[in-house]
């Protein structure tokens, strides 16, 4: 299941920062819908994300009623984008 996704990037400054993009309602609520079945605990969502080139795997994060993906600082660095860029991603759930 492929979802395209819109978003300003921003940062979450705890022990260990890291920069995330939040998914909108729409791709959240397919998100919930398919959660039960693939999430591996926490709630976490096993995805595969592409960014312009760079490609990735992580987990989408829930919070605050959405999904969170973050995004690798290689991905980042590949792609020039820093905090507040509004970027486009590509998220795979791996079902």
């Amino acid at each position: 299941m492929e979802l395209d996704v819109t978003g300003p990037v921003f940062e979450w400054r705890g022990p260990a920062p890291h920069h995330f993009v939040a998914l909108p309602e729409d791709a959240a609520a397919v998100v919930r819908d398919v959660a039960a079945a693939v999430t591996y605990g926490w709630g976490m969502v096993p995805v595969t994300v592409r960014m312009g080139e760079a490609r990735w795997t992580t987990s989408l994060w829930p919070k605050d009623g959405t999904y969170v993906v973050p995004l690798k600082l290689a991905a980042r660095r590949t792609e020039g984008v820093v905090t507040g860029d509004v970027v486009d991603l590509v998220v795979t759930i791996d079902v």
